[in-house]
């Protein structure tokens, strides 16, 4: 599917003219997108509105065909968008395509489910309404703005994009101004697959402003992916008009190894964790407490690993550039603190262009920005604790609460602390599954944010909840009336104290 032909859908009025999307890799120009300003953003919601209309009515059957439609469209042309996807965000080919399966895997599950989350449901009454029929359901909100990032292009913004979808909504998507390709992309899929009813997924483009715009736009929600500053700004934003807003803000995620892990399957795990996709993963491994029976032979085994691999944006290369130029130089910032604090650089430390060495650091004081602020790169900070439970003390001791791992021998140890670790999601044994469970909810605490997608959290966070009660018969004597008996009150509160007074 050409650009050209991804861009014959945005609106004509964009008022701020073009930018262009670059490969991080080459500096070549991926694509020319407009810069939507505020007036074309209002219009592009208000066709999403008329949309909404459509697209709630059809129900959650007729809904469920049309995002089947879609995956299904995704699914055939996988290889094609993870080539978009590496050209414009610079992350290998294969690395794309588990990307997209978890992304189509998330579509599959918000469809098949969201009748039975969202759909009416019956609730007991109660003694004070015991003639009455009582029942909940969740209403979509209308319009969903989504405001995605560029690390997972695909991914991420599909965690509200398609719980929002299948929720009953329509949704207009921003794109990062570093992937608009990418989302153009995934926009034009939508219309070729589900055309009757394009509208309900629509595009908008540009940098910070064209996202203002759409937080002051009137979209019943505003989902957030992004940096907790940034974060902060979006919010301050919808404040404006009151809309509320879903806030996923990164993470600064810690794995916990304890006296009887496995060592080797942990360092596997901590490297992945922390390396892949340049490290630009918001619950990617970036700290380590492993406990002193097994910290030296975890920190070779973690050396040994990361000494095969290489950055590069060749088909061989383990991964690929800093998507955000800039972001090199926060990764810089953050390896001279570590050293200047006095950590020593156990492999890495380098930054060249907008490559750098996967890094292993040891000995960094918990003070240093390379352990409190998320660095997004290559790197892992790993310090010797005594026990584990030193271990969560420092995990749970920054103000950053996304993600975790606890690599343990004793089931019931790791699922004590990982209950206890301060995070949304926390994974044993492993690294990000939770991710992968479209079941789970997906979400931080803290300067993380709040809210929640994916599973049925997700879902009902795109809607309202709708309360009806309906009277069945009516009783002798109705308390909810200025014709009630004089004694009826006093006979109600020893009814109550017969049911309710004997508890102490």
């Amino acid at each position: 599917m050409p650009l050209s032909e991804e861009l014959d859908s945005v609106p004509a009025t964009t008022g701020r003219g073009t930018f262009e999307s670059t490969d991080p890799a080459t500096g070549a120009v991926v694509g020319v997108f407009p810069v939507h300003d505020a007036d074309a953003v209002r219009e592009t919601v208000e066709r999403a509105r008329v949309a909404a209309e459509r697209w709630a009515a059809l129900g959650f059957a007729e809904r469920r065909l049309r995002l089947a439609a879609y995956r299904g469209y995704l699914a055939r042309r996988m290889h094609e968008l993870a080539d978009l996807v590496h050209r414009e965000n610079g992350k290998p080919h294969a690395d794309a395509i588990l990307e997209i399966t978890l992304a189509v895997d998330h579509l599959a599950w918000a469809g098949a489910h969201a009748r039975k989350t969202l759909g009416p449901r019956r609730v007991n009454p109660g003694l004070l309404a015991a003639n009455h029929a009582a029942s909940v359901e969740y209403q979509p909100l209308g319009v969903v703005g989504v405001i995605g990032p560029w690390n997972y292009p695909v991914f991420t913004p599909m965690g509200s994009i398609a719980y929002a979808l299948a929720a009953g909504n329509a949704v207009v998507f921003k794109p990062s101004e570093y992937t608009p390709a990418v989302g153009a992309w995934l926009a034009a899929a939508w219309r070729a697959a589900v055309p009757d009813v394009a509208d309900a997924f629509q595009l908008v483009t540009g940098s910070g402003e064209t996202g203002a715009a759409l937080c002051r736009a009137g979209v019943g929600k505003l989902a957030f992916t992004g940096s907790a500053a940034t974060g902060r700004e979006v919010m301050a934003t919808c404040a404006e008009t009151l809309t509320p807003v879903l806030m996923e803000c990164g993470g600064k995620d810690a794995m916990i190894v304890d006296d009887d892990a496995d060592v080797v399957a942990a360092a596997d795990a901590a490297v992945w964790g922390g390396m892949s996709n340049a490290g630009q993963t918001c619950i990617g491994i970036e700290r380590v407490y492993a406990t002193s029976a097994v910290y030296d032979r975890f920190v070779a085994e973690v050396t040994r690993r990361v000494a095969d691999l290489r950055p590069g944006s060749d088909d061989a290369a383990t991964y690929g550039p800093m998507t955000m130029a800039s972001q090199s130089d926060v990764v810089r910032r953050h390896l001279d603190d570590a050293r200047a604090a006095g950590g020593r650089v156990a492999t890495g430390g380098t930054v060249e262009g907008g490559y750098i060495a996967p890094t292993v650091l040891l000995d960094v004081p918990e003070s240093s920005a390379a352990v409190q602020e998320e660095t997004f790169g290559p790197t892992l900070t790993i310090a010797r604790v005594a026990d584990a439970e030193e271990g969560l003390r420092r995990a749970n001791a920054i103000s950053l609460g996304l993600g975790g791992s606890v690599f343990s021998g004793s089931t019931a140890r790791a699922v004590d602390l990982a209950r206890r670790m301060r995070s949304g999601m926390t994974s044993i044994n492993s690294v990000l599954t939770f991710a992968s469970v479209p079941a789970l909810p997906f979400g931080g605490v803290g300067d993380s944010g709040f809210g929640r997608v994916h599973g049925a959290d997700g879902l009902r966070e795109f809607t309202r909840a709708k309360a009806i009660t309906r009277q069945r018969v009516a009783l002798p004597v109705n308390l909810m009336s200025f014709g009630r008996p004089p004694a009826a009150a006093d006979a109600l509160a020893r009814v109550m104290g017969v049911v309710h007074g004997r508890h102490r």
